[in-house]
């Protein structure tokens, strides 16, 4: 199979199908496709970062890779007053993203786009990402670099990783770029890592 997740104009026919889970005592759906991530569930990492990250506090949030927008929408639903970016470079997820969040009635504050399309001025108070560590090591870095300094001062990033997939390496390097990272909590072989803006 050479078409991934992260393609940004995915080739395969649509397949659709709906996610199901529960979260925050409620049983929750999101429409779905082939050819996005984790297509037919819940990703067990993002599980583990929406249960174990503390909830988003408001302000202009990022969902960072949001995929069918499962992030986007959950934070949107608990912080009533944050306003959501969701970015993507696969255009199906971006469209399912946008039919999910007006699905959940959240359409007015979950603006999802291409990266490009998030205005160049704009800035976080929290970055929210299931970061897609398949696209390789160098991809990855350089994703991180051009985001994580769009971090307001006072902001934080929630970002989990596999154990197995080089979370503890990614914490390394982060740390090594002069950001403030520790490992909030580990949870079914994923670590949830807390980034924030360091001293130097």
């Amino acid at each position: 199979m050479t078409e991934h997740y992260f393609s940004s104009s995915p080739g395969a026919d649509s397949s659709p199908r709906t996610v199901r889970f529960r979260l925050d005592g409620r049983d929750l759906e999101m429409a779905s496709d082939r050819s996005v991530f984790s297509a037919d569930r819940l990703d067990p990492g993002t599980r583990v970062l929406l249960t174990e990250a503390p909830r988003a506090r408001g302000g202009v949030l990022l969902d960072l890779g949001c995929g069918y927008g499962a992030i986007a929408c959950v934070n949107a639903l608990r912080a009533p007053s944050a306003q959501v970016w969701a970015v993507d470079v696969n255009e199906r997820a971006l469209r399912l993203a946008a039919g999910n969040a007006e699905a959940w009635g959240v359409a007015d504050r979950v603006h999802v786009c291409l990266p490009d399309g998030v205005p160049l001025g704009e800035t976080f108070d929290e970055i929210w990402s299931n970061p897609p560590i398949r696209i390789g090591k160098q991809e990855l870095h350089s994703l991180l670099l051009r985001w994580l300094p769009r971090l307001r001062p006072d902001g934080v990033a929630w970002l989990v990783v596999a154990k197995n997939l080089g979370s503890d390496s990614l914490h390394r390097w982060l740390g090594e770029q002069g950001w403030d990272v520790e490992r909030h909590t580990s949870a079914r072989g994923y670590r949830v890592l807390k980034v924030r803006h360091g001293s130097r």
